[in-house]
């Protein structure tokens, strides 16, 4: 055997010199600027270049050497954000809109060896949350150095959670330390090796405390024993935190950090004298370096449904909707019913096997997404469905195309597009609690329709004739019709639009929550939240039901609560006057003005998404939005017909016994009633024409039950028809007829309130 040579011996010491993998230190970010108003005299800020990780780092990243490549691949996800290294974003007010100064200094490029193998740089803008917010990352991934007491645990520190409104909830909101020194730390543990680069940070939620945290430091570890700081030259680094307790601060580490753990390190916060508490909120971003154990595509494949999931601005909204038009042209319409108080159209795609055209007997059903700018969720979520049932249509998918044929359909993606626009700009986890809630006049339209509970209330309380009271068609207040009301371009709109369509059955989808509300939403006696059911209470919890049963999140038992309210143990249905009260909300105008009957779908504890977690949200909801379009058929439908002429009667009103709402017919004279199953006496009765009665058998099945009606005219009118059709005038002796039956009527009726 040969002795090696000396430039063998070089060669070797080259290469283990190059394939030694390096754990490289984050870098500083040049740190949120704030406006005069925010920023306290005398508050600096360090930005430079920091070395590479000590040698503890490396002897990590060495024990994980095997199984990671020194080349990571990239991956690629959308982010709609432009990339910036440290962003302070303004609060919202309701009707004034501020400009925010976003830092401009372009990231620095360190420049790296050739020898040296690297983790490729990765900016904020190119990894996604880990998900604090959504909840992806578990209770049991989070750690801290103590806590207050169980409501202010590290299980709170999560982006934009919301507290309870009792001080000392267990719903708190934020993790709070138990002590008040430089020592404490939140900690989060991504389960694998996860390239770290940056953090966002908020301060306390609450209406009784103001808690943030101005200053901290960032540590990282891969066995959480040994850790490493990020370091600003020969100093740990430190990052610029919170001046408000709402407004999210993004940091973007210059250079990216491979390890499993992380901690966020508060090193000053609001004193408040003595009282001062460390309090956070925060969301961590990283991306998850593969795993050689998930080789296989179904072990990371989410959904195989090929959709556009991104999150689309109004033009790119717009596009979409034109592309699925042209795409089913025979399905599909798309129509506006309105412009926003910018001037951007609320825009509707009808899906029918008849678009543009009422078919007499055929249910129409409405979802309306974006009332709330910032709750995008839904947006996304019907512009996906539009896409999928184009799809599947045209692939011969007999469930859909059921649905379509049997029923017309209507999407309204954004009804707040000036909103979302706002929320849009600022990005996924940036925007806050409230950017993008309200309208660009400051209107919260979930507040914004006629208060016709109150109308209703009222009656009740000052008519003794019950008789004579109206259970359903309220007419809308004189005051809140004139230009001068306060309501918004696009809550007339959505009213034209209800007014012009017979909507039967809608769903107005939110997002921050998760749980479906059903009517009424406002209490009676403008308590904080009480049970104020409808009459037809049973068949809304079915409604209710059957979308919150087949969604995959609601339906988990395991699940934790979103923010102060546990509603999985109300099976994740729940009255929303009882949840809390929203007098002029669309569900009770809809139910109490219209015939259509409508819920509230809280979609995800996230208001705002990442675009990554988008597949998953529409895998956790598509059966649930297809469920809820299908109970359009349950109930009877029928056509109110004239006796004699056979014409439809419109404006008949259609009663069930027992029940204290009725609705109405539609120009066609034909209607739909939605019941649960059941045995139903129903009458139908019209002006000028005789009530008749049926008795109405409901089954289980995913079709109504056909129950016509023919009415015959009053004698009255039918012998006064009778004679004028024939040119002639009624005589004497007919005059005579008709008033002697007239009082008969009279003396019948005076007799049976006497007995009453």
């Amino acid at each position: 055997m040969t002795l090696p040579t000396l430039s063998q011996h070089m060669t070797l010491f080259l290469f283990f010199l190059c394939i030694s993998p390096v754990l490289i230190s984050c870098r500083a970010t040049a740190t949120a600027r704030y406006t005069s108003t925010a920023r306290p005299k005398g508050t600096s800020t360090e930005a430079g270049s920091f070395p590479a990780a000590p040698a503890d780092s490396s002897r990590a990243a060495k024990s994980n050497s095997r199984k990671t490549p020194s080349k990571v691949p990239e991956t690629p996800l959308h982010i709609e954000r432009k990339p910036i290294r440290s962003v302070k974003i303004a609060k919202k007010p309701k009707s004034v809109l501020k400009k925010v100064e976003v830092a401009s200094e372009k990231p620095k490029v360190v420049k790296k060896s050739k020898a040296s193998p690297v983790v490729p740089k990765e900016t904020a803008t190119q990894c996604p949350p880990l998900g604090l917010e959504s909840l992806k990352v578990k209770d049991t991934q989070l750690r801290a150095s103590s806590y207050k007491r169980r409501g202010l645990g590290p299980h709170r520190g999560r982006l934009n959670i919301q507290s309870g409104i009792e001080d000392g909830d267990i719903y708190d909101g934020a993790w709070c330390a138990h002590e008040r020194n430089t020592k404490q730390w939140l900690e989060v543990d991504a389960l694998r090796l996860t390239r770290f680069t940056g953090v966002i940070l908020q301060g306390r939620s609450s209406i009784w405390s103001w808690d943030v945290v101005y200053t901290y430091k960032v540590q990282f570890s891969n066995d959480s024993q040994l850790w490493t700081p990020c370091m600003n030259g020969t100093q740990e680094a430190i990052f610029q935190g919170n001046r408000d307790p709402e407004t999210p601060v993004l940091v973007v580490f210059n250079t990216s950090t491979v390890a499993r753990y992380i901690r966020i390190n508060p090193q000053t916060w609001y004193q408040n004298g003595t009282q001062g508490d460390i309090c956070l909120r925060a969301e961590v971003l990283g991306c998850t370096l593969p795993d050689p154990n998930m080789a296989y595509p179904w072990q990371t494949e989410v959904t195989q449904d090929k959709l556009d999931f991104k999150h689309h601005n109004y033009k790119e909204m717009r596009k979409l909707m034109k592309a699925v038009n042209e795409a089913c042209p025979h399905i599909t319409r798309l129509y506006s019913i309105g412009k926003s108080y910018t001037g951007l159209q609320l825009l509707v795609m009808e899906i029918s096997d008849n678009p543009g055209t009422h078919e007499l007997g055929e249910p129409e059903f409405r979802y309306v997404a974006g009332m709330h700018g910032n709750e995008v969720l839904g947006r996304e979520l019907l512009l996906n469905l539009m896409q999928f049932l184009c799809r599947e249509y045209k692939l011969g998918n007999q469930r859909v195309v059921h649905l379509v044929q049997e029923t017309r359909i209507h999407l309204l993606p954004s009804m707040n597009p000036d909103g979302y626009e706002m929320a849009f700009k600022k990005g996924s986890e940036l925007s806050g609690w409230t950017l993008g809630r309200y309208s660009y006049e400051g209107i919260d339209m979930n507040h914004n329709f006629a208060d016709l509970n109150s109308v209703m209330w009222t009656a009740l309380e000052l008519e003794t004739n019950r008789s004579k009271l109206i259970n359903h068609y309220f007419p809308i207040p004189e005051q809140y019709t004139s230009e001068d009301a306060f309501v918004a371009s696009e809550t007339r709109a959505v009213i034209n639009w209800m007014h012009e369509i017979p909507f039967v059955l809608g769903a107005n989808l939110h997002g921050g929550e998760l749980v479906v509300t059903y009517p009424f939403d406002m209490t009676r006696d403008w308590a904080p939240r009480e049970h104020t059911p409808t009459p037809d209470e049973s068949f809304f919890r079915w409604l209710a039901a059957a979308y919150a049963s087949t969604n995959q999140v609601m339906s988990n038992p395991d699940r934790r609560p979103c923010h102060n309210k546990d509603f999985v143990r109300y099976n994740n249905i729940i009255n929303g006057a009882d949840w809390h009260n929203v007098p002029g909300s669309m569900n009770d105008f809809s139910y109490l003005h219209t015939n259509c009957f409508e819920v509230t779908v809280e979609l995800s504890c996230d208001k705002f998404p990442h675009a990554s977690e988008l597949p998953n949200e529409w895998k956790n909801n598509r059966e649930s939005l297809l469920v809820y379009m299908e109970q359009v058929h349950r109930g009877i439908k029928g056509v109110i017909r004239d006796k004699d002429t056979e014409t439809g009667i419109s404006d008949a009103v259609i009663q069930v016994e027992d029940i204290d709402h009725h609705i109405r017919s539609a120009a066609d004279g034909d209607y739909w009633r939605l019941l649960n199953p059941g045995e139903y006496r129903v009458t139908a009765s019209a002006s000028g024409y005789l009530p008749s009665s049926r008795t109405c058998q409901v089954m289980y099945d995913y079709f109504p039950t056909i129950c016509d009606f023919r009415l015959a005219k009053e004698p009255r009118l039918r012998i006064k028809m009778k004679k004028l059709n024939k040119g002639g005038q009624l005589t004497r002796e007919m005059r005579l007829r008709l008033r002697l039956r007239r009082l008969r009527k009279l003396q019948l009726a005076g007799r049976r309130a006497k007995t009453m």
